[in-house]
């Protein structure tokens, strides 16, 4: 049985409202649940997080949401939506991999990239998280996504095309993959940027038990680092929330657990039912 991954998305303030705000643009969304300081929401039927306050990270490129349109008209529609307050990092038009696209940031600071293709090459998930590796992890595309096939019981490369040409020849100038169900796309940046992955985009797993905690936990933070509250990052900067897939419930059942939480790294489920 595979257990979910999904992005989730760290809020200054005013999480529920920004929120409620993709919901409106995106059909098939909805805020699912609600707790403190985190939402888990649905936007066109792929699974977020919202979470609320904390640190202050600033979200940049380096995760961004492929968003996969079948019509030009549909293109036109998400971006005149997302783009207010934003702004576009790439305008609209015709570019060598799809005759339509477009590239902008919202206003909360998310990266949207609108591509006319097709469902099926996705496998009909309309939004698909996409990992640019740039800064110092540069060229490391290839070696992280061998690295997560060893990590993901489920996993399957969906194809790999490299730059054939240039400065970066030979890195990953597109790639495509499932990793526990969940479709993602990752790439080398085809040009030097002044960024590396930010917190305020994490990828969360949900575990059924201890033992899958355990086992994501301590080989995402071997050569990675260890955070609070769930939190560990990889070796190449990728931010991960690993959690028990019942999370949500415990949360709610004792009210004392989040107070447990917080004071945690690698989360105890024993230790989050037993506190009073």
């Amino acid at each position: 049985m595979t257990h979910s991954i999904y992005p989730a998305l760290r809020f200054k303030k005013n999480a529920k409202t920004a929120l409620e705000w993709y919901c409106s643009i995106f059909p098939n969304s909805q805020i699912i649940q609600e707790h403190d300081t985190a939402l888990k929401v649905q936007f066109a039927g792929v699974p977020f997080m919202g979470i609320n306050g904390g640190p202050p990270f600033t979200p940049n490129p380096s995760i961004s949401f492929m968003v996969i349109c079948e019509s030009r008209t549909e293109i036109d529609e998400y971006w005149k939506q997302l783009i207010d307050g934003g702004f576009a990092r790439m305008e609209l038009g015709l570019y060598p991999w799809s005759n339509y696209y477009g590239w902008l940031q919202d206003q909360h600071g998310f990266n949207w990239q609108l591509y006319l293709g097709q469902l099926s090459d996705v496998n009909q998930q309309k939004i698909v998280p996409t990992l640019m590796y740039c800064g110092s992890y540069q060229g490391q595309c290839l070696t992280a996504l061998n690295f997560y096939q060893t990590l993901f019981k489920h996993f399957q490369f969906q194809g790999v095309l490299k730059y054939s040409e240039g400065e970066y020849i030979g890195q990953v100038k597109h790639a495509q993959f499932t990793a526990n169900d969940l479709t993602l796309m990752a790439m080398d940046s085809g040009i030097q940027q002044n960024f590396e992955f930010s917190e305020a985009v994490s990828l969360v797993i949900e575990c059924k038990d201890q033992a899958e905690i355990d086992y994501y936990w301590n080989a995402i933070t071997l050569h990675g680092t260890e955070d609070q509250c769930s939190w560990c990052k990889d070796q190449f900067g990728v931010s991960w929330q690993i959690v028990p897939q019942n999370l949500w419930e415990i949360l709610t059942n004792n009210p004392h657990a989040l107070t447990a939480l917080f004071k945690m790294k690698k989360l105890i489920i024993q230790d989050l039912l037993q506190t009073k």
